[in-house]
């Protein structure tokens, strides 16, 4: 019988690996804010995307779009182990001189390129990945994303825009620990709030509140993994209560914080 299982690193310069292996129901439905570019190791992964059933089988590789939902499930009786690179759009954009990231219309098929870029993500895993081998892995992945685009890479929104929007994502990252105001990110990007958006869903790929959520959830699934009581990382990620972290958490990661807690106590 097959022991379900999470193993995930921390996220570094844009990049974060995760690997799982599941027996049955493994996530309900659920967005990110990255891409996720997987490879299937064995067995049949399956998941609900853009309205229908999905299945990655053994060395099928499945990009998922940033803000796309989707859950996952063992299929055909099969248990499936699987391995993730989430990339944060905003570095494919940088990666592809401000284009904005390109769009993947197939979500599973036999890429090989793709496939060994995965594998030498986990040779040494869950160590962490050198600086310079984040950057090719990215690199790499960005170029092999473009290729398989349905349309060509669009330029970005300007330089003005692109470090308005950057400094946002700075200053949600470092308040991870708390709400944000729109008013906040107007004095620190100098745009207005629609602007603001606009711009940043064009280089990250999902909204500032969203990946500043997804900044919060992120802290306090590190804080979980590490031990910490369910109502303790709800505080120390700015959440109101321990429920009011569920909720969000399962959105965000298809899984409860308490089953993310005993995932990560089996790694």
């Amino acid at each position: 019988m097959t022991l379900d299982q999470i193993r995930l690193d921390r996220p570094a310069a844009g990049l974060q690996r995760l690997e799982g292996r599941f027996g049955g129901h493994a996530y309900d439905l659920h967005r990110h804010e990255t891409y996720g570019i997987g490879l299937t190791l064995y067995g049949v992964q399956q998941f609900h995307y853009r309205g229908s059933l999905r299945a990655s089988r053994a060395r099928q590789v499945l990009v998922l779009h940033p803000d796309e939902a989707h859950d996952g499930h063992a299929g055909e009786g099969r248990a499936f182990a699987y391995r993730m690179l989430y990339l944060d759009p905003a570095a494919i954009s940088q990666a592809l001189d401000g284009a904005s990231p390109p769009h993947v219309a197939e979500a599973v098929g036999h890429d090989p390129e793709t496939a060994r870029v995965i594998e030498e993500a986990f040779v040494d895993f869950p160590q962490p990945l050198e600086p310079l081998a984040i950057d090719a892995t990215i690199g790499r992945l960005a170029d092999l994303l473009a290729r398989r685009g349905d349309g060509s890479p669009r330029r970005g929104r300007g330089s003005v825009a692109l470090r308005a929007v950057r400094q946002a994502r700075d200053f949600l990252v470092a308040e991870s620990h708390r709400a944000v105001g729109s008013d906040e990110l107007e004095r620190v990007s100098g745009l207005d709030r629609f602007t603001l958006a606009r711009h940043f869903r064009s280089v990250f790929g999902t909204s500032p509140h969203r990946y500043q959520v997804g900044r919060r959830l992120m802290r306090a699934q590190a804080l979980i993994g590490e031990g910490s009581p369910l109502s303790d990382a709800a505080a120390a990620a700015g959440f109101a209560d321990q429920s009011h972290l569920t909720r969000h958490f399962s959105a965000r990661f298809g899984v409860t914080p308490g089953r993310w807690a005993a995932l990560s106590r089996r790694s």
